[in-house]
């Protein structure tokens, strides 16, 4: 048996599969966010372990037999968290997510002492990232700063726990600002920068290394063998790419979950940081990866339904059973600000064009139109650096909408794949890892396919007038967020 747990922002997923890939069980625990100024977002990563913890005791409870089987677990989960630890391996300060924009000014710091980083990095420096988030300590909570002896990012913090090693994988590692993603080690130009050595830094593996054996008290507690190995893992996005089999050239995905992300992989690295688009190491050995990244996707539909205290479901049916259009409503969903291609943690979300005819049913279409026009402005930046795009599946929890795919197949203008098992696409992706690690010359399994949805041809012809209206939207709100 093997164990993937996946650390998102919102909850923990496991999922369990035995020898022949096939998923045996799954679990999962909530999480919750801090936003306690605008622009910052925070976790404790304590809540991370204890929501880790019930996760596998729920799993073990469902499956005792199968979970007592477990040879291997790998790791996957949220990029670019700030996780810092003082010489005693304690917790710091609240760790800072990906969606956290604080350290915008901060980015231009390596403009000026950096020049050409993009070129190792394979991105333009983001607040999102790592690097600055450090940068704005060193500044604003020096006292702090001085006591880091380690940062590590979400997942391998559990690592940490479950372990007592210090260790990550080359896709979460690129995610940092400090890795040269084409040498697939750190950069000591980029470190000597912020500040820190490679001994503020963990070992680098490959996601489907052995990293460890599990603690003998953790062990016992979660009642495994001492022999479990613990397995390099990946970044949320690249696991997905796993679970999915986006591994060859030219194969993608699009990941509707709490942020939208736009994956592509590749054979080989190139740096095509225009347009918001970064070039990173996949999980696997000699595989890169490039991908756009929408702050807010499924998300801009939870906070709708929060808002107006509906179910996303009923807010989907309601939207299905509406025939009538409101071609004048657009929505930009910028409820964190976006990465690719603006790069402005200041944009927000905007309804244009509310009259006395405006139903709720047109608000949530629009919605869905807002979040695939962003991934339109990604799939467009990665097209004009001249990047490949074969075939694409979908995953992430807005995937089990296909009245959705239709709109992003016909925004996009290419047929989207859909496939059986696709909400836990991280989680999954990091068991196969860990499946992976254990049986090294056998092929990892391709999903079944449910659906595959092509664009609509008339649809697609009124979505690209719409996509320009979209576009210069905010380009003419730019100055007034």
């Amino acid at each position: 048996m093997y164990l993937g747990i996946d650390l998102g922002t919102s909850s923990v997923k496991l999922i369990l599969i035995n020898d022949l890939q096939e998923k045996i069980g799954q679990s999962s625990h909530a999480l919750t966010i801090s936003q306690p100024k605008p622009l910052w977002s925070e976790q404790n990563p304590d809540d991370w372990w204890q929501a880790t913890c019930k996760a596998v005791y729920s799993l073990k409870q469902q499956h005792p037999q199968e979970f007592a089987a477990i040879k291997a677990i790998a790791l996957s989960g949220q990029q670019h968290g700030a996780t810092l630890l003082d010489a005693n391996g304690k917790i710091l300060r609240p760790a800072i997510l990906w969606n956290d924009g604080r350290a915008f000014k901060e980015c231009e710091y390596f403009n000026t002492h950096v020049p050409h980083y993009t070129q190792t990095i394979g991105s333009r420096m983001m607040p999102g990232f790592t690097a600055p988030k450090i940068q704005w300590i060193k500044h604003y909570e020096t006292a702090i700063f001085n006591r880091i002896a380690k940062v590590i990012l979400p997942k391998d913090y559990l690592r940490y726990k479950i372990t007592g090693e210090f260790a990550t994988d080359m896709s979460d590692a690129s995610g940092t600002g400090w890795l040269d993603i084409k040498k697939r080690d750190w950069s000591h130009a980029m470190l000597e920068a912020t500040g820190l050595s490679l001994d503020h830094m963990p070992q680098l593996f490959e996601g489907n290394d052995i990293t460890g054996l599990i603690s003998k008290n953790i062990a016992q507690d979660w009642g495994l063998s001492e022999n479990t190995k613990i397995i390099g893992g990946g970044g949320d996005n690249p696991a997905a790419a796993i679970s999915t089999n986006v591994i060859e050239e030219g194969t993608g995905f699009l990941s509707l979950g709490t942020s939208g992300v736009y994956f592509v992989s590749s054979n080989t690295y190139t740096s095509n940081a225009h347009g918001g688009v970064h070039s990173f190491c996949h999980c696997l050995p000699n595989r890169w990866h490039h991908m756009t990244v929408h702050l807010s996707a499924a998300s801009c539909l939870s906070w709708f339904a929060k808002t107006i205290k509906m179910s996303e479901t009923e807010l989907l049916a309601e939207a299905v059973q509406t025939s009538d259009s409101h071609d004048n409503l657009i929505f930009l969903p910028y409820l964190s600000g976006e990465r690719s291609p603006h790069n402005n943690p200041h944009a927000r979300g905007v309804f244009l064009g509310l009259s006395h005819q405006t139903s709720r049913a047109h608000m949530t279409k629009a919605i869905l139109e807002g979040v695939a026009f962003a991934f339109a402005d990604g799939q467009q930046a990665m097209l004009n650096a001249g990047i490949k795009i074969n075939k694409v599946f979908v995953v992430g929890g807005g995937a089990q909408s296909l009245y959705w795919g239709k709109i992003l197949a016909s925004v996009l203008n290419r047929p989207l794949i859909y496939t059986k098992n696709r909400e836990v696409g991280a989680a999954t992706g990091a068991a196969l890892l860990a499946w992976s690690a254990l049986n090294a010359n056998a092929h990892l399994s391709v999903p079944e396919v449910e659906a595959v949805i092509s664009p609509d041809n008339q649809l697609v012809m009124e979505y690209a007038m719409k996509h320009k209206q979209f576009k210069e939207l905010y380009q003419r709100l730019e100055s007034f967020f």
